[in-house]
Formats: C-alpha cells, structure tokens, sequence
C-alpha cells in the first residue's frame, strides 16, 4: 500500500466515521425513517449518475434489472434496515458509541458465514470473537453504567445499544447474502442497485413520518453530507481502493471507522469519551482483526488439524 493509497484509506474512515457524527446531528429534526430515506435516496442518485455515465444506458439497466430481487434484499439488510436501527440508537446513545458498536460487522460476518456459508473457524478466529464480544459487552455496560441514576435512561442506552448491534449483525447477514446472490456482480452496480432498493422500502415511512416543525439548516447540511460525502464518494472511495489494493486490505478501514467517530463526536458535539469506552474499543478492534484473519498468528498460539499435524 503506496502513501496515496493510504490515505486514501484514512479519508474513507474519515467520512464513514462521519456518518455517525451526522446521523446524531440531524436525527432529532428529521427523525429516523426521513433522515434515512434522504440519506438513501441522495446516494442512490449520486450513484446513478455514475454508473449511467461509465456504461451505456441499455447495459447499464440490464444489469440492474438482471439481479433486481437480490439487490432490493441486500438493499434493505445492508442500508435502509441497518441505517434505521443505528438512526434511532442515536437518539439515545453518542456517535462515538454507535461507531464502536458498528465495528462489530466483521465479527458477525464471520458468525453469520460460518452458520450460513460453512466457512471453517480456526481457534484463533474464535479466540478473537470471544475478545470482541466481550468488549461489546464492556461497552454496554459502561453506557449503561453511564445513565445508572435513572432507571429509564439505562433501559433507554440497553435498548439503543441493542438496536445498534442488530444493526452490525444484518450488515454481517447481508455481506453473506451478497457473497451467496450478487458475485461477480461490478460493485457499482450493486451499490447503486442496494441504496435505489433502499431508497423504494424507505420512501414511503419517510412521507408517512416526516416532521411538522421546521428543520433547522445544520440538519439539512447534515443530510447532505450522509448522502454525497459518506455514502456517494464514500461507497466510489472503497470501490477505489479494492481494485487497487484487494477487498483484504480495503477492509481494514474497520479498524479506522471508530478513531474518527469518537474523535468527530469529542470534537463537534462535546461527547464524552470514558476510559471503559476506549478499552472496550480496543478489545472490540483486537477481537475483529483476530476474528477476521487480518492478524492470522500468536505468539505461543497454534491449533492443530486433527490427524494432519499442520499448525493453523
């Protein structure tokens, strides 16, 4: 990975970090489904363009068309569902805090492969979802801890942390879902494909919801930024990068994600970051790169293959 590409990589978790800074800005004005649906429906359309301009129409709405029902379910189980969920967790809990939950996908994915695509779990892979899933624990735990003086409020930070781990986890059924329905589709096409099916499901909850009051100019500013920064140049940023460096190296921006949106939420809305918060960052981060084979060896740790003698 050349300085270019790097920082590349930084910028994609810069702006993914982002989202969750203005998904918390513009929540309470917009509420869930119309914060969402606008976020879907602009980087649908940015997305769009791009594909229409890189292909002839016919080709391009062929391809759409070809693997229209795959793409609508990967696009309620990867945005408009997920998107929701982690929305209305943000009610409640900081953008920090959601950041952190979101970097569990990866640990979900791997569960959700091994159930689903039989993919083998070596022992330092399920040593590594132990790690994360105990800091996840840790986490919901200090946010509860957090809101102890009132009964409601830690039911509140229980129930958003929850939503917000249902989230990761259909991110990780719909990673599987893709692998099984939409390989060797172009990723663009099935960006644009999932944020359109995303935008159809949401456009109707958004209309049936959307808000009586004025909306203040920061959460519009903050719609268009989760619709042309995080999601149009984000999703164009990490197809980018995977042609140049590999989907292995691309999806290290995971362990990016949370520094920035921690670091955007401490910045921009005062949010307080405790030293359980960041331990049980850190454990979740550990968890995920051993969960996922991006750290495939411990010092002192092997399993051995029954019969075979082969060190894992």
């Amino acid at each position: 990975m050349n300085p270019i590409e790097l920082a590349q990589l930084i910028v994609l978790a810069a702006l993914w970090g982002g989202s969750f800074l203005f998904i918390r800005v513009g929540v309470t004005d917009f509420g869930v489904a119309p914060l969402m649906a606008l976020r879907v429906g602009i980087g649908a359309l940015f997305l769009l363009i791009v594909l229409f301009s890189r292909r002839p129409a016919r080709e391009a709405i062929g391809s759409l068309r070809e693997r229209a029902w795959p793409l609508f379910v990967v696009g309620i189980l990867n945005s408009a569902a997920p998107f929701c969920l982690f929305a209305w967790a943000e009610l409640t809990l900081s953008a920090g805090v959601t950041s952190v939950i979101n970097a569990t996908t990866p640990l979900w994915g791997a569960v959700v492969a091994y159930f689903w695509l039989k993919d083998r779990l070596s022992g330092l892979r399920v040593v590594g979802l132990a790690i994360g899933f105990a800091g996840v624990l840790a986490l919901v735990w200090d946010q509860i801890s957090t809101h102890a003086g009132d009964g409601a409020s830690s039911t509140s930070a229980a129930l958003a942390a929850l939503a917000a781990l249902v989230a990761a986890a259909l991110y990780g059924v719909a990673a599987s879902y893709t692998k099984r329905h939409l390989t060797g589709v172009d990723p663009l096409t099935v960006a644009a494909g999932t944020m359109t099916g995303a935008s159809l499901v949401l456009a109707p909850f958004a209309v049936a919801t959307w808000p009586a009051a004025p909306i203040s100019l920061h959460s519009w500013a903050a719609v268009l930024g989760l619709g042309v920064a995080c999601t149009g140049v984000a999703y164009l940023l990490f197809f980018r990068l995977i042609a140049a460096i590999g989907p292995a190296r691309a999806i290290t921006v995971t362990f990016v994600i949370p520094i920035f949106g921690i670091l955007w939420g401490a910045l921009f809305l005062g949010e307080r970051v405790s030293m359980g918060m960041v331990e049980a960052c850190a454990a979740i981060l550990v968890g995920t790169a051993l969960a996922t084979g991006f750290v495939k060896r411990l010092p002192g740790f092997t399993t051995r293959r029954s019969g075979a003698g082969a060190e894992r």
